[in-house]
C-alpha cells in the first residue's frame, strides 16, 4: 500500500470544525491556501464536470464581505425578525478569519450531469479542503446560512443563474485546544444485510 491507512484514518478523525472567533491574527500564507484548493479540486466529479468555483478574500477584501453580508441581512430580514447578535456573527467572522472562500457551484451547460451530483462534488472538494486544514493544524468552518448562499451571494460572487452559492469556509489559525471529537457508534447507523 502507497499510503499509511492509520495516518489517513487519523488524519479523517482529527478533522474539525473551528469557528473565526476562535482564530488567532496570524496571516495563513497564499501557498498555503492554493495547496488547500488544489487538494479541494481533485474530489470525485461526474462527468469531470468540475463544478466548483473558489472565490478567496483576504487582507481589505474581507472588509468588503463583511459589509456585503451585512447589507444581505439587513435588507432580508425584517425589523420584528432582526436579530443583532446573529448580525455582528455575519459581520465579525470574516474579520476574524484570515482568509474567507466563497465557495460556488457552476452548473454543467450540457445539463447531463444532475445538480444533485454537482452539489455532492462541491460537497466533497470541501472535505478535501476541511481535511487539508487539518493536517496543516488550521481552523476551518464552513458557514451555510441564507446571505452566504442565496441569490444576493451568487451575484456578488458572478456566478450565472443557474449557478449556486454554497456558503463561506472561513480559515485560520486556532487560538484555543484542538477540539475533542465524538461519532455514534457504528452499530448505531449502520444496518448490514447478507
Amino acid at each position: 500500500m502507497k499510503f499509511s491507512v492509520s495516518e489517513i484514518t487519523e488524519l479523517v478523525r482529527h478533522r474539525r470544525t473551528i469557528q473565526p472567533k476562535d482564530y488567532t491574527e496570524r496571516v495563513v500564507q497564499r501557498e498555503l491556501v492554493e495547496r488547500i484548493l488544489a487538494n479541494g479540486t481533485w474530489a470525485p466529479t461526474h462527468g469531470m464536470t468540475q463544478p466548483w468555483r473558489f472565490t478567496v478574500f483576504s487582507g481589505g477584501a474581507r472588509h468588503r464581505l463583511s459589509a456585503f453580508l451585512g447589507d444581505v441581512y439587513r435588507s432580508s430580514t425584517p425589523e420584528d425578525r432582526f436579530l443583532p447578535r446573529k448580525f455582528e456573527n455575519l459581520t465579525q467572522r470574516p474579520l476574524q478569519s484570515s482568509v474567507v472562500i466563497a465557495i460556488g457551484m457552476v452548473r454543467d451547460p450540457s445539463g447531463k450531469i444532475s445538480e444533485r451530483d454537482e452539489l455532492m462534488a462541491v460537497a466533497c472538494a470541501v472535505q478535501n479542503m476541511y481535511l487539508t486544514c487539518a493536517a496543516y493544524g488550521l481552523g476551518a468552518f464552513w458557514a451555510t446560512g441564507d446571505a452566504m448562499t442565496g441569490p444576493a451571494m451568487r451575484d456578488f460572487l458572478g456566478l450565472g443563474t443557474e449557478d449556486k452559492a454554497l456558503g463561506l469556509f472561513h480559515i485560520g489559525y486556532p487560538s484555543v485546544e484542538w477540539p475533542k471529537g465524538y461519532r455514534k457508534p457504528l452499530d448505531q447507523v449502520v444496518r448490514w444485510e447478507d
